[in-house]
Formats: structure tokens, sequence, C-alpha cells
């Protein structure tokens, strides 16, 4: 008898064993969130002094990737979420791909080689957003950038613009978690303002890459 009481004493009730998982479950997302928790509060919140940014944040959690029934050039399905691991930069306009367009694949091309070790946290994209057949020379020239189409509505309804522009205007910066969170404006006309933005873009995603522990 006396035994018996020490084991009934022993056992856990359902409840607190039900407490007791979900505290752990608890525990298990946070270490796991944890260093998406500090990249965020070292770029969003932790500023030290002289320390701006060039581009313009954008609310992480108002504009995850949304449904866009992308495919490749060929027309085989591919998503911006399977690339999700990693830091995306994209652009996004008609295939006709003229002197803007031009400079904006050949920046993303050098922002990326200019980071160096980091390069390989990034993926470049272009979302061309109509049925306008790509030129073969610009294709070659950028090999290695992902190239898919997406209805123009859709990409249109997800990404922000400045008033006055369109999204074909700007590069966008998403984060391995499948969050929009930069927006960079079009490049100046201006010889050396465009050689300052260059720079500026680039030394944001530097210091983006430095303070994350992500992707």
């Amino acid at each position: 008898m006396v035994q018996d009481n020490a084991i009934n004493s022993n056992r856990i009730s359902p409840d607190k064993a039900r407490r007791r998982g979900r505290w752990k479950l608890f525990a298990v997302l946070l270490v796991c969130a944890a260093p998406l928790i500090a990249s965020y509060l070292a770029y969003y919140v932790i500023k030290p002094e002289g320390r701006t940014n060039y581009g313009a944040l954008i609310d992480p959690r108002a504009h995850p990737i949304p449904l866009l029934s992308s495919t490749t050039l060929d027309g085989r399905p591919r998503t911006l979420e399977q690339l999700s691991g990693k830091w995306i930069m994209l652009k996004v306009g008609g295939g006709e791909c003229l002197d803007a367009c031009q400079k904006q694949l050949h920046a993303m091309r050098q922002w990326r080689l200019m980071q160096g070790k980091n390069m390989d946290r990034i993926e470049r994209v272009w979302l061309v957003t109509d049925d306008q057949p790509l030129d073969t020379m610009t294709i070659r020239q950028y090999d290695g950038m992902e190239m898919l189409r997406a209805p123009a509505g859709a990409v249109a309804a997800w990404l922000p613009a400045e008033a006055g522009s369109s999204a074909a205007d700007h590069i966008y910066l998403i984060d391995p978690l499948g969050n929009l969170m930069m927006r960079f404006a079009k490049e100046p006309e201006e010889p050396k303002a465009a050689e300052t933005h260059r720079r500026r873009v680039y030394q944001d995603i530097a210091k983006l890459l430095k303070a994350s522990a992500i992707g």
C-alpha cells in the first residue's frame, strides 16, 4: 500500500504534463528564433551613433512573399519561397530590358560580387511581369540570376513603391525567411549621384549581412 501511494505521488497529472510539454516547445521555438530576433534588433532597434541606412526599411511582417504563381522562362513552376534561406535581391519589370533595366541588372551583379565571402548568401532574382521574350545576350550576360515570370498585378500589389514611381524603379531586398524588408530608390541620372547611390546601396547590404545571423 505504501509503495502504491509512492508510485501515485510520483505520477504527473495529464494537465501538468501538457503544460510542461508546451513550455518545452516554447523553449525550443525561442532558441530557433533567437538568431532572427538578434539580427532584427541589431538592424532595426540598436542603432549605433552615426549609423544610418540609405534604403527604405519595410516592416517585414507586413510584406511576406505572396503566392505569385511564378514560373521559369520555359514555363516550369518556380517560386521565391524555394529560395528561402538566402537573402534575395529583387528587381521586377517587363522583358524589354532597356537602359535603366540593364543598369539595374549590372548593379545587382556588382553589389553581390562586392560582398566578397558573403556573396553566396545572396540570390539575384528578376521577376518578369509580361510575356515579352528576353534578349538572349542579356540572359547569357547575367547567367546565375533567377529569371522568373510572374503576373504583373500580383507583383504590383505586393511591392510598395515610392510616390510617383513603380516597383520597376526599385531594387528590393527579401530576408532569408521570405519577408520583404528593404527598398532602394531609382538610380539618379547624374553620374556622380549615381556613383554615390551605388556605393551606399552596397554599404547597406554589407551592414545588413554583418548584423544578421541568418542566411
